[in-house]
């Protein structure tokens, strides 16, 4: 027996039947088919998972989506606007912030929120608001870079 939640994805009402133990993860990219979310370690280690609720970040692979009910959510899928990348993601892409981008989708999720929190960050400011998320293929530094990058296009 499945319990109906009401949200919004994206700026998008949703109303949909879940089991209670949906996690927002598997809900956002199975139900809703937004897989720009991933899935990694599955215990809110990695942050590959983030996304906004209600703006905040969280990890989606460790919160239900009943938890969600009522809630605003936004997706990697979400920042975008008419066509145009959200600032945070074209300095991913201008400054080369990813690699093999498994890790990028959260990683933006993460940053945005920083940015949205502090929009003059000191480059130790962004490695804390980055800390809960992990990329295995840069070292980092472009991801800083890029982070710096947004925050002067949004300053």
């Amino acid at each position: 027996m499945g319990i109906t939640i009401e949200l919004e994805v994206n700026g998008q009402p949703v109303k949909r039947e879940v089991e209670a133990r949906t996690l927002l993860v598997h809900f956002l990219r199975e139900d809703l088919n937004l897989t720009g979310t991933n899935v990694g370690c599955e215990t809110s280690v990695c942050g590959a998972c983030t996304v906004h609720v209600d703006g905040k970040a969280i990890k989606s692979c460790t919160q239900l989506a009943v938890q969600c009910d009522g809630a605003k959510v936004t997706t990697i899928e979400g920042l975008a606007s008419n066509g145009e990348l959200h600032p945070m993601q074209s300095a991913f892409w201008e400054e080369h912030g990813l690699q093999c981008g498994y890790c990028t989708p959260g990683m933006i999720m993460a940053a945005t929120h920083l940015l949205d929190n502090n929009p003059s960050p000191t480059e130790a400011q962004i490695r804390e608001g980055l800390k809960g998320n992990l990329c295995r293929c840069t070292g980092y530094q472009n991801i800083i870079k890029a982070v710096q990058t947004a925050a002067g296009a949004e300053g």
